[in-house]
């Protein structure tokens, strides 16, 4: 005969029952997404800027709703600190894929990407790399979505700006990490080859001094018409800041990893930058992508932050990476997403089409437009690379 207490735990059960039911219905996965960048040193704040612009997009998904194959997921950062090394991004990103089961890994440096892509098939992990070397999709590397433009496209309308406006003999002071190194290896033979002389090539740690004076000083002395300078935003600005202050009069190329919004800040304002060219500050661009990203990202981080082109970029990317995650219908299949990830570009609402976006090429590199600016009159001037190559 059952107890009054046995029979009290009968009725209980369907209602136990119902709760595990719907527990399971509401059941969340959780899917980590990998960052290895520099967060210390001399670019720390470039890598900071990414970290902004993705830590934005997983805010805004997992506050929208986000679901893969009828199952609630739920995005969150793991970001880690590479210190701007090839081998630390390496050992970073076999940490974010074993530990923390990260289908993509997001890296802002050439050096951390090759370090990368040397294993990423094997480990079935999407490399989203951030650089604009047009080598990172040269290597065949299926895994792999390379996130700016090539900088190729920079190289003759730049040379072509500088040369006219101020003369055909460049020093170079370039940084001395992997970027630094492909973009000089193809700029230097392109000045030349418009008829140009290189005087001085002289590369310099951006991200270990913030003293260049020696090296700038050495360059000054072959009087060049142009500096060629660039690494993250903050040391390059020191070192157009201390050519001006040893008496420089010329132009400034800068390769596109420094942005001349961030470059005013360490300057005093854009009067030390007269002459210079550059890619568009997201700040200076109306196209509406950019510009409701910009209004985004004050509020998430104060009014007076200036977004940049790699919050901006790295931010339309995970949005897309979310939706080539739910169009597969897959978090952990590295394949299956990064094929759909040109759909979901395409597809993104253009307020989160913060980089103006139209796809990925057949080799995995994002099909863009970029707009870029040159210093004129202490005001920064959009212009486009076909008005330049008038």
């Amino acid at each position: 005969m059952k107890t009054a207490l046995s029979r009290r735990r009968l009725a209980a059960l369907p209602f136990a029952v119902l709760l595990l039911g719907a527990g399971a219905a509401f059941a969340q996965e959780t899917v980590k997404i990998g960052f290895t960048g520099p967060l210390s040193g001399g670019a720390a704040l470039y890598g900071k800027n990414v970290v902004n612009g993705m830590e934005m997009a997983i805010k805004e998904i997992n506050a929208a709703g986000l679901e893969v194959a009828g199952k609630k997921v739920k995005l969150e950062l793991v970001a880690l600190d590479d210190k701007y090394a090839p081998a630390e991004a390496a050992i970073n990103a076999r940490r974010l894929v074993q530990q923390h089961q990260t289908p993509a890994v997001f890296v802002p440096h050439s050096g951390g990407i090759y370090a990368m892509q040397a294993f990423n098939e094997q480990e079935k992990f999407i490399v989203m790399a951030y650089s604009s070397t047009p080598k990172i999709t040269e290597t065949g590397n299926k895994l792999t979505i390379r996130i700016p433009p090539t900088f190729n496209s920079y190289i003759e309308p730049f040379t072509r700006y500088e040369m006219k406006k101020y003369g055909k003999k460049v020093g170079m002071l370039p940084g001395d990490h992997e970027y630094a190194k492909n973009w000089s290896a193809l700029f230097e033979p392109a000045w030349t080859k418009a008829g140009g002389t290189v005087v001085s090539n002289n590369p310099m740690s951006y991200n270990r001094s913030a003293d260049f004076y020696s090296g700038v000083s050495r360059v000054l002395a072959e009087k060049p018409d142009v500096l060629f300078i660039g690494g993250p935003s903050e040391p390059t600005a020191l070192v157009a800041k201390q050519a001006r202050e040893l008496g420089f009069k010329g132009g400034f190329l800068i390769m596109d990893q420094a942005k001349l919004d961030e470059m005013a800040k360490v300057t005093g304002g854009l009067a030390p930058l007269e002459g210079a060219i550059g890619v568009l500050p997201v700040s200076y661009d109306d196209r509406a992508g950019p510009k409701a990203f910009a209004a985004a990202y004050r509020k998430a981080y104060g009014a007076d932050k200036d977004p940049t082109t790699e919050s901006s970029y790295n931010y339309a990317l995970v949005h897309a990476l979310a939706g080539a995650m739910k169009m597969a219908g897959t978090t952990t299949d590295a394949a299956a997403i990064r094929a759909r990830i040109g759909d979901a570009l395409i597809q993104l609402p253009e307020k989160t089409n913060a980089g103006s976006f139209k796809g990925v090429d057949a080799v995995g590199g994002t099909i863009v437009d970029p707009l870029v600016a040159t210093v004129d009159g202490g005001k920064v001037r959009p212009v486009s690379l076909s008005e330049l190559m008038k």
